[in-house]
């Protein structure tokens, strides 16, 4: 673990890249916003049941002002949101990151969106492995959950895939594209956890 729990998170050093063997998570640029909009606008149908946010973007506008909002989030270390690129092609495949984020406690929340033409490959399976083991091996975390929606299928699979374990249902938790509160499964991994895994070895 690179940084002590004590460091000021602006001074903790992170990285432009955050490669696995087919994807590359890094921050937003500017110039990415039209590549997000087309993903979003494409998976529109896709996302709308669980992000509420989809339903809201309506031009390349909104996009771009997303990516200027995720830069000052990163600069600050508020947020931590990543675009999924496929490393061969750079093509963007969805969104991710570490989101709210408890320095303190070294708590971290994974969020992740996969554009409706690139799922079913594993890409996002391969996401939040490289998301988990940053947060344990360089950012020292003590705690990294994921939250989805209960009919969520498609996302408890790749979270209860890869480990993470299922803490319980949180009642009327999370809200649906129109604002009613639904009920949201959390799963969890700690420390103890994360050893235990066999993919958490880097270079696995």
């Amino acid at each position: 673990m690179s940084d002590a729990p004590s460091q000021s998170p602006l001074l903790i050093e992170l990285p432009e890249n955050v490669d696995g063997s087919r994807v590359r998570l890094r921050p937003f640029g500017a110039d990415d916003a039209p590549a997000l909009w087309e993903a979003v606008d494409e998976s529109r149908e896709h996302l709308a049941p669980w992000l509420p946010w989809a339903g809201r973007y309506a031009s390349v506008d909104d996009a771009r002002e997303y990516v200027a909002r995720a830069a000052a989030w990163w600069l600050l270390r508020q947020n931590l949101p990543v675009g999924i690129f496929e490393r061969e092609s750079g093509r963007l495949l969805g969104g991710s990151g570490l989101h709210h984020i408890d320095w303190d406690l070294r708590s971290f929340e994974i969020g992740y969106w996969l554009r409706s033409s690139a799922e079913g490959r594993g890409y996002m399976t391969e996401a939040v492995q490289l998301l988990t083991r940053w947060a344990f091996d360089d950012l020292a975390a003590n705690r990294v959950f994921i939250r989805m929606d209960v009919r969520n299928t498609r996302s408890r699979a790749v979270t209860a895939g890869l480990g993470f374990v299922h803490e319980g249902t949180m009642r009327n938790s999370l809200p649906d594209a129109e604002g009613r509160p639904r009920h949201s499964h959390m799963y969890a991994l700690i420390p103890e956890d994360y050893r235990g895994l066999a993919w958490a070895t880097k270079g696995e």
